[in-house]
C-alpha cells in the first residue's frame, strides 16, 4: 500500500485548426477548455536546445499537485503553505504576485503523501472557485482575491477521508458548479480511518451549488468520491454529466440532478482508485485504471450504454491502464500513460475502436501530456520533458529538455520529482511543475510580447 500513488487529478471535443501562426486562448479550468488536455494554439517552438524555450519566470511552491489556471493575463496557483490553503493571483507575463487569500487547514495524508491541494483553480466570469483537500469548496472575486463563499463539504456531509483526500477539481455548469462529495451517514463517522470497504453514501456523490452565493442547487447518488472530475458532455443533443466514481461511471441529468445510468468499473481490491476524467468522443465515452480491470469504451445514450470494448483481465494484455494522467483521444487514437508505477509504466498510442496497441515507449516511468500544434508536450513525473509528434505509427520524438537538471541561475533540481501536473499552455506560455516550483517558458515566440 505504501507504493500506492496519492493523485487526481483533478485533474477530465472538439479542435479547431486555424491554419494561422497562433490561435490564443485561456486555460480556465483542469485540462483546458474542454477537459481533453488540448489547446488550439499554433506556431510551436520545436528546438528546445541551447536556452531556446525561454523561461519566463518561475514560482516557488511549498505544498501541492495540481497546476494553476490562466484567464485574462493572470495565472493562478493553489497550493498550501503552513496550515493555511492558497490560492495565489500572478500577471501571467512576469510572474509578478496580485494578490493571494489564505484559509485553513488541518489536512494530514494517511499514507505520508503531501498535504497540499490536488485540484485546480477553476475560473468563471470574475470568480476563482477552489477545492481543498480537506472538502473546502471556495468562491473568491477574481479581482481581489476577497472571499465570497465557502462551504466545508466534509463536514456538512459526512466524508469519511479518503485514501489521499479530496481531490476532484470544479466542474462550471450554467449558473452552477459542481462537485464530486460522497458523504457518508452519520454511523459511518465512526469507522476506523481506512475502513472503506465498510463505508455507504448518503446521496451525495455529487453536489451542485450556485455560483452566485454558494447555495445549494442538488445533490444525488450513493456513490463514493474518487479522484477523477466530472465532465459535461453533449449526447443525442442533451447534456450529460459523466463521473467516474470509486465504483464507475456514473451518469446524471446536470441541470436536474437526477441519475440516468451507472456502469460498474472497479478494481475489486479495496485499496485501488479511479483517476482519469472519462474520455468523450461523440456519443462514446472511455473509462481507464490502472489497478486491475484497465479500460472499457462505451456507446452511451441519455438512457443506457452498450459496452463496445473492455480490456481482458490480464494486465500485461491490456491496451491501456491510466493512473493519474488522463489520456488524450487525438482523431482515431489515444494517446497517454499506461500502468500504475514506475517500473511497469509506459507511454502508448492505441486505437480508439478496439484498443490495439499501436507503439509503445517502454520508458518505466509516468508522464502527463498536453496536445499542442500536432505534437504532444510529454512530461515525466522526474522533470524530463519532450516534445513528440502526434503519430499513430510510431513513437516520433522531435526535441527535448531535462528539467530536473539545473536551469540558468537555478541549482538542480529546477523541477523536483514528483512532475504528477499535466502542462499547461494559455497565449503562447506553457507551464509546467514539480514538487518545489512553476515554471513559466515561452513555448510559441509570436505570442511574446
Amino acid at each position: 500500500m505504501r507504493s500506492f500513488i496519492a493523485w487526481t487529478i483533478c485533474w477530465l471535443v472538439v479542435l479547431v485548426s486555424t491554419g494561422g501562426p497562433l490561435a490564443a486562448a485561456d486555460w480556465l479550468s483542469f485540462l483546458g477548455p474542454t477537459a481533453n488536455g488540448k489547446s488550439t494554439e499554433t506556431g510551436i517552438l520545436t528546438d528546445w536546445s541551447d536556452g531556446k524555450l525561454k523561461l519566463l519566470w518561475t514560482l516557488d511552491l511549498d505544498t501541492s499537485y495540481g497546476i494553476g489556471a490562466v484567464d485574462q493575463g493572470r495565472y493562478f496557483q493553489f497550493d498550501r503553505v503552513g496550515d493555511v490553503e492558497r490560492l495565489i493571483c500572478l500577471d501571467a507575463a512576469s510572474g509578478r504576485e496580485i494578490w493571494h487569500a489564505d484559509q485553513p487547514v488541518a489536512y494530514r495524508d494517511m499514507y505520508g503523501y503531501n498535504n497540499g491541494p490536488r485540484s485546480s483553480p477553476v475560473i468563471a466570469g470574475n470568480r476563482v472557485f477552489t477545492y481543498g483537500v480537506a472538502g473546502r469548496l471556495s468562491c473568491f472575486d477574481k479581482t481581489d482575491g476577497k472571499l465570497l463563499w465557502t462551504h466545508s463539504l466534509n463536514e456538512e456531509f459526512g466524508v469519511i477521508q479518503n485514501f489521499f483526500g479530496v481531490s476532484c477539481c470544479p466542474v462550471i455548469y450554467k449558473d452552477m458548479v459542481i462537485v464530486m462529495v460522497g458523504g457518508s451517514p452519520a454511523a459511518d463517522q465512526r469507522l476506523p480511518l481506512g475502513a472503506l470497504d465498510r463505508v455507504i453514501g448518503n446521496n451525495s456523490g455529487i453536489v451542485a451549488f450556485r455560483q452566485s452565493d454558494g447555495k445549494l442547487a442538488y445533490q444525488l447518488s450513493d456513490e463514493l468520491a474518487s479522484y477523477s472530475t466530472p465532465v459535461i458532455a453533449k449526447i443525442d443533443g442533451q447534456d450529460v454529466g459523466l463521473a467516474f466514481m470509486r465504483g464507475g461511471l456514473l451518469a446524471f441529468d446536470p441541470n436536474k440532478g437526477k441519475e440516468l445510468w451507472h456502469f460498474p468499473w472497479r478494481s475489486p481490491r479495496l485499496e485501488s482508485v479511479n483517476a482519469a476524467l472519462p474520455i468523450v468522443r461523440g456519443d462514446q465515452v472511455l473509462i481507464s485504471e490502472c489497478y486491475d480491470v484497465g479500460s472499457a469504451l462505451l456507446k452511451v445514450t441519455p438512457r443506457d450504454y452498450e459496452l463496445l470494448w473492455k480490456d481482458p483481465r490480464s494486465r500485461r494484455a491490456q491496451a491501456m491502464r491510466a493512473h493519474w494522467a488522463t489520456p488524450i483521444q487525438h482523431g482515431d487514437y489515444l494517446f497517454g500513460c499506461s500502468g500504475r508505477n514506475e517500473p511497469d509504466s509506459d507511454l502508448r498510442c492505441i486505437r480508439w475502436s478496439d484498443g490495439e496497441v499501436m507503439w509503445t515507449k517502454p520508458n518505466r516511468i509516468r508522464t502527463s501530456l498536453l496536445w499542442i500544434d500536432g505534437h504532444f508536450v510529454v512530461l515525466d513525473e522526474r522533470g524530463h520533458m519532450e516534445l513528440i509528434k502526434d503519430s499513430s505509427d510510431s513513437y516520433q520524438p522531435v526535441t527535448e529538455i531535462d528539467l530536473s537538471e539545473a536551469l540558468g541561475d537555478i541549482e538542480a533540481p529546477f523541477l523536483r520529482s514528483p512532475c504528477w501536473a499535466a502542462p499547461v499552455v494559455a497565449n503562447g506560455r506553457l507551464y509546467v511543475r514539480g514538487a518545489n516550483r512553476v515554471a513559466c517558458f515561452q513555448l510559441i515566440p509570436s505570442a511574446a510580447k
